[in-house]
């Protein structure tokens, strides 16, 4: 499997001499297991003068980007979609797939530690442009799965939770479908419990590579306009893969959310042909980050 990069473009809380707002490209490495050691992870980081910001510009970053890491990306997930015609442009310019996306976990946390630890420090910081870089978009309504993938009626769902701990031995598990993350950066305890739920159906392989093909983001737990739990996917896309319809499933859902929390976002989607297997069709660990 070749690597895949996350990628943002963008203003940062910095000014030039000009008291023009300095841009940045940030480029680093979706890590594709838990075994992977973050400090593995290529990063890369180029300013940007707010005189050239374009696609022209982008893409000789990223070709540079490219020269140090010393191989091309398979694909560049970003998360930004107003600078989705930018981005998208420089890096088909560049010859490699542009995905938007918010699995971008290693992206927004490296962000975070340069808003919190790195920009602060540098000449031309304005802490007013720090408190105006956050990206919030407005959630779609959720739709439902496709029907080509979806089981008969008969389809089951289980809201679980497995410890840390657990996940070490990730690589060992019969897994089809799947995309990890290592766990270390987050110094989550061993008993520490990560929620997930699993969905049981009997075309749970065709269901599984139909999901590898999207980009998965997160699982949430919504109650308006009804209690249902929806997959985030792509930059915008929204599943519902599970009606909650009863009390008793309301409040593991709950529990699902507040797990969640205490784990950092982390949490996992799993499928199987049934309750009985031992294998995966698909395994996903996920995050719901703050989005930056």
């Amino acid at each position: 499997m070749g690597v895949t990069w996350e990628l943002d473009f963008y203003s940062r809380p910095l000014l030039d001499d000009e008291e023009k707002k300095v841009w940045e490209v940030l480029i680093c490495e979706s890590p594709q297991s838990v075994q992977q050691s973050p400090e593995d992870l290529f990063r890369y980081s180029q300013y940007c003068p707010s005189s050239t910001v374009n696609s022209v510009w982008l893409r000789q970053a990223i070709e540079a980007a490219i020269a140090e890491a010393g191989q091309m990306p398979q694909k560049i997930r970003f998360f930004r979609r107003q600078m989705n015609n930018m981005i998208s442009k420089a890096c088909e310019e560049a010859g490699i797939p542009p995905v938007p996306s918010r699995r971008t976990y290693v992206l927004e946390q490296w962000l975070d530690d340069r808003l919190e630890n790195f920009y602060p420090h540098q000449p031309g910081y304005d802490p007013k442009l720090a408190s105006s870089t956050s990206v919030q978009y407005p959630e779609l309504n959720a739709i439902a799965l496709p029907d080509a993938v979806r089981g008969d009626r008969g389809d089951q769902w289980a809201l679980v939770s497995l410890a840390a701990a657990d996940f070490n031995d990730l690589p060992d598990w019969e897994i089809s479908f799947g995309e990890s993350f290592p766990l270390s950066p987050y110094n989550l305890p061993a008993d520490c419990r990560i929620p997930g739920l699993i969905l049981f159906s009997p075309r749970a392989l065709p269901f599984a590579a139909w999901l590898s093909g999207l980009e998965l983001g997160y699982l949430q737990y919504n109650t308006d306009p009804r209690p249902i739990v929806r997959l985030e996917t792509g930059a915008s896309d929204s599943w519902i893969v599970a009606n909650v319809t009863d009390k008793t499933s309301e409040q593991e859902a709950q529990g699902f959310e507040q797990a969640k929390k205490l784990a950092q976002g982390i949490h996992f989607l799993a499928i199987q042909a049934s309750p009985d297997s031992e294998a995966f069709a698909g395994f996903w660990l996920l995050q719901e980050t703050g989005q930056i």
